[in-house]
């Protein structure tokens, strides 16, 4: 069995396209939607999942985790992983989650639905994905009766996703897009598509190193395989004008480019005390430097989102063994950046 999450996949640095991303919301018959449930019908609810997943044909596939023994740091891990949602966290009923050995899939019970299920994998493997969501989820719905109705679809405690239950979206870095200001426009005509796109960790967040979520917003009166196939040709139409723009800079202000790389390339090489926001910027730059061929410098032995990834302060904390104030924070993201590309 493959343990490798999907981070560690040394292609990601070659797409603009980081990683695609399936998510399920399901309900489970009998049960109210969460905001009615008791502690009671909360723990019966995990207990129900934790015993379904338990006739998966590989029973060491999940790692069963009682989310409220995290301790502070490995939740920000998670988060900063994707593995698991802020709502999922504050979340005070009791909860389950089930991650496998390569935590590219996770299972969240209990967080705005009784059942999210999560499936990320590198680059531009939509349908791959999709596969394998839908391999787990068609396991479930064997063991586990879900809420369900013939003409509305899979029922959701949020109206949105009603329907499929299908949120489908790509991680991606859009640096020379975001420098044209070109942002807003293309949520606009994404929103005309059925749509949307949002910073690095989803609604609510912000974009860290030009890296935005692309991601369906229908899900009700189109099947699972056409909101798949807009939303991949959608990313594509992304691309192209991410390149595009691209091909006018370095046609026109090469040299800019260039030297925003290099700059970016000393920095982190050099850096004593650094904050997350610039950190990610300067990497943001040394990857697009990487992808234009116009930074002759070694590359780390890492992709470059692993380590953005990395740079964060759960994980950073975790590194030290400790949780650290702001400034050791900025201390200790300075010395990983330091280790990473002078090595």
């Amino acid at each position: 069995m493959n343990t490798s999450p999907w981070y560690n996949d040394p292609n990601i640095d070659n797409s603009d396209i980081i990683s695609s991303r399936i998510r399920l919301a399901r309900n489970v018959q009998g049960f109210p939607f969460l905001r009615n449930l008791t502690r009671q019908s909360a723990t019966e609810l995990v207990n129900k999942v934790h015993k379904a997943a338990e006739q998966f044909s590989d029973k060491q596939f999940f790692h069963k985790i009682i989310p409220q023994e995290l301790g502070d740091t490995t939740q920000q891990v998670f988060l900063e992983k994707h593995i698991l949602s802020p709502h999922f966290l504050h979340n005070p009923l009791p909860k389950g989650l089930l991650v496998s050995e390569d935590t590219n899939i996770s299972v969240m019970i209990n967080e705005e639905d009784h059942i999210r299920i999560q499936v990320m994998k590198p680059n531009n493997r939509l349908f791959d994905t999709w596969d394998t969501a839908a391999e787990l989820d068609h396991f479930l719905e064997a063991h586990i009766d879900f809420s369900f109705d013939k003409e509305l679809g899979y029922l959701t405690a949020c109206p949105t996703n009603v329907g499929t239950g299908l949120r489908a979206s790509f991680m991606m870095h859009l640096p020379c897009l975001e420098d044209a200001g070109a942002i807003e426009k293309l949520h606009e005509h994404l929103r005309t598509r059925g749509a949307t796109i949002r910073g690095l960790y989803g609604e609510g967040s912000a974009p860290l190193g030009s890296i935005y979520q692309v991601s369906n917003q229908v899900t009700l009166g189109k099947d699972e395989n056409t909101i798949l196939q807009d939303l991949d040709t959608t990313a594509f139409e992304i691309t192209e004008l991410e390149q595009q723009t691209r091909d006018k800079i370095m046609a026109t202000r090469r040299h800019f480019l260039q030297d925003r790389a290099y700059r970016a390339y000393a920095t982190v090489s050099h850096c004593r005390v650094i904050c997350v926001k610039e950190a990610m910027q300067l990497l943001s730059d040394i990857r697009l430097g990487f992808a234009e061929n116009v930074l002759e410098m070694p590359k780390p032995d890492k992709p470059i989102y692993q380590i953005m990834m990395e740079i964060q302060p759960g994980h950073l904390h975790r590194m030290a063994r400790n949780i650290l104030n702001e400034e050791n924070t900025k201390i200790s993201r300075a010395n990983y950046l330091r280790d990473t590309f002078q090595n």
